[in-house]
């Protein structure tokens, strides 16, 4: 069989660290792969060898196939996507995602598929069916910076589905997609699989495409092929470690009202993306918030955290308080931890892992001042709760994705606040890591803290969560009570 590609010896270090020792793989025609394993283990970091953009010692060979009426080009489809403004800088701040309706920051889907199409010199038309394909039609109009993450993901999935490079590598494909889109994608990857495409998929999911038939992890710097996507390595220790005692304390809560909407109205010019919603939180609830890629959940919680201008033209109360009676942005935010990932796209990737978790005690995107020695104390606490001490004086930027969203999930409840806001908060993580984090909320839902928990998974939701919403189109279909064993994904048979 003719050769795709064929590594050998391949080595890589990094701070110091083996990452490979003498890595080989070959991949043949007509073989399409998934590549698991634990997060750190250097998948990221071959995928970017593949595409030229990481350097290693050993030996790498890509053999396109002069016959192919496919691009001989391998396109390489990171899980996190950095878009740029239309000066094409990337220096955006987290609640520019809502005030930037009025200015042209950046270009719509559109253009910007209009300028890839140019530049591949490709049919616009195709993109058309991968847009319906994906649920993606209605947002065609839309500004980069207005997209959610899995509405970005999916951007770059039209891109690579529209080019049909011979070799296309795609980290983490369905990361921040619902239970539809996740479906059409896979049927997707089948049909470009079938015109020629080699495909290599960077996931721990079982729910793979069909045209998918090698699985292979990295373990110990080398490549260990498998016989299914069940053998792939998840889980190599228990969760044991205990809580730290500042966390098993009650927040201490300024009214037992966290938020209440009356009627609540969101639009941009004449799109409306929140429609007559009425939702109340009460202190101590656990609430599921679910729906499918631009349902407006992420708009909805930005009423809650304080991010959207628009809160002051509608009925809304957070914690006691009537929005515009006088309270800050800041005033708000110190009775909320949040995560998501659009807010780790803006984070500070400079600051250590120490002063990360620290700042947010203060819901900065760095430290600025002294921590006094208990609070001190409490982040060192749960660094090392998190199994991160041994990195806490490294940059944010040098660490995997999936530590680095570990820093900031241990950021997002540092000051043991009143309100969670977890917005698909295990997106980058492995099961192992994701496992360890949904026992952290429910552990702090024992202890009296709300959550608002964003998750399309049920094998990835704490047990904790009692009430779930569910939004389709901006509108609440669903409101009610989670009963026990009863497949929390249910709500997407209406969705779809």
């Amino acid at each position: 069989m003719r050769q795709v590609i064929h590594i050998s010896n391949l080595g890589l270090r990094f701070q110091n660290k083996s990452v490979f020792s003498d890595l080989s793989w070959t991949i043949n025609r007509g073989e399409n792969w998934v590549l698991g394993g634990e997060s750190g283990s250097g998948k990221t970091a071959l995928a970017k060898i593949l595409t030229g953009k990481q350097s290693a010692s050993g030996e790498v060979e890509i053999n396109f196939e002069t016959e192919s009426n496919l691009p001989a080009q391998v396109l390489f489809v990171e899980s996190w996507y950095q878009f740029k403004n239309v000066e094409g800088v990337a220096n955006f701040y987290y609640q520019q995602r809502y005030t930037s309706q009025q200015a042209k920051e950046t270009l719509t889907v559109n253009a910007e598929l209009a300028h890839f199409g140019k530049e591949e010199n490709l049919n616009f038309s195709d993109a058309e069916k991968l847009l319906k394909a994906l649920g993606f039609s209605g947002l065609r109009d839309s500004q980069l910076i207005e997209l959610s993450s899995g509405e970005h993901k999916k951007l770059q999935l039209v891109k690579a589905l529209w080019l049909k490079p011979q070799l296309l590598i795609i980290d983490q494909p369905y990361t921040g997609l619902d239970i539809a889109s996740r479906k059409s994608l896979n049927t997707l990857l089948d049909n470009i699989a079938k015109a020629g495409v080699t495909l290599i998929l960077i996931s721990n999911d079982e729910e793979l495409p069909t045209c998918i038939n090698r699985f292979a992890e990295i373990e110990d710097g080398k490549l260990v092929e498998l016989e299914s996507a069940k053998e792939i390595t998840v889980i190599k220790e228990d969760f044991e470690r205990t809580l730290p005692e500042f966390l098993k304390q009650s927040p201490i809560y300024s009214s037992s009202e966290i938020a209440k909407m009356i009627d609540v109205n969101i639009s941009y010019g004449d799109k409306q993306v929140l429609k007559n919603i009425n939702w109340e939180v009460k202190a101590g609830e656990k609430w599921l918030l679910q729906g499918h890629n631009g349902s407006g959940k992420s708009t909805l919680l930005s009423l809650i955290n304080g991010d959207h201008p628009q809160s002051y033209a509608n009925e809304l109360y957070l914690f006691g308080n009537k929005r515009g009676s006088g309270e800050s942005i800041w005033d708000i935010k110190q009775h909320i931890g949040l995560i998501s990932p659009e807010f780790h796209w803006y984070f500070d990737a400079t600051a250590t892992v120490w002063d990360s978790v620290a700042s947010g005690l203060y819901d900065s995107v760095g430290l600025f001042q002294q921590l006094p020695y208990t609070k001190a104390k409490h982040v060192d606490e749960l660094v090392a709760y998190f199994g991160l001490t041994e990195y806490k004086k490294e940059l944010l930027s040098s660490l995997p994705l999936g530590k680095q969203r570990l820093v900031l999930l241990a950021r997002t409840v540092i000051k043991n606040p009143e309100l969670l806001i977890l917005d698909e908060p295990c997106q980058g993580l492995d099961k192992q890591q994701t496992a360890q984090f949904n026992q952290l909320v429910d552990e702090l839902s024992h202890h009296g803290m709300t959550v608002i928990y964003v998750g399309h998974f049920e094998a990835q939701l704490p047990s904790c969560l009692t009430k779930k919403i569910v939004l389709k189109d901006g509108e609440v279909i669903a409101n009610e009570e989670i009963i026990k064993n009863r497949i929390l994904e249910e709500a997407y048979s209406i969705v779809e």
